[in-house]
């Protein structure tokens, strides 16, 4: 192989390797914040379960969703880490993040009262602010799906 053969691979390598840098970074983004939550919502079960119940349509299934919900982030963070599973948990995050948006997006639509029960520092944003938040995840996930797809394939 001549030197021009591989100085030509050298920017689709440094492409690829921007990509998986990327790739990791979002995927220990999308894990940290949830541990993170799921934490919160697990150590303070009590004040989590108090916030859901005071959500209508929840009523009877309260305490149930009370604890699926850190199950899940922590189920979707463990995807997240298994090699044979990120793209799936990328997927996953972002339809949980997406179902946590039209939560929030209908509570500023309609509700009145709009009790927070997020726990941790996130439950200092407005619910403006957390709705951008969650988009921002949304679109920050997307991103990682889109550069997943191609990234089995090396230079």
């Amino acid at each position: 192989m001549n030197s021009t053969s591989i100085s030509s691979k050298q920017p689709l390598l440094q492409r690829y390797q921007i990509k998986q840098i990327l790739i990791y970074g979002i995927k220990a983004l999308c894990i940290f914040l949830l541990i993170y939550t799921a934490k919160e919502k697990i150590v303070d079960h009590e004040r989590f379960l108090r916030g859901l119940q005071r959500i209508q349509f929840l009523n009877d299934r309260a305490l149930t969703i009370s604890w699926l919900v850190p199950i899940s982030e922590l189920a979707i963070a463990l995807i997240l880490i298994i090699p044979q599973t990120q793209k799936l948990g990328l997927y996953l995050f972002t339809i949980m993040m997406s179902i946590f948006t039209l939560h929030i997006s209908s509570m500023l639509l309609w509700a009145e009262n709009k009790p927070c029960h997020c726990g941790g520092a996130i439950e200092t944003l407005t619910w403006g602010q957390h709705l951008v938040f969650n988009i921002g995840f949304i679109l920050i996930s997307i991103f990682g799906i889109y550069l997943h797809k191609n990234s089995n394939r090396k230079p």
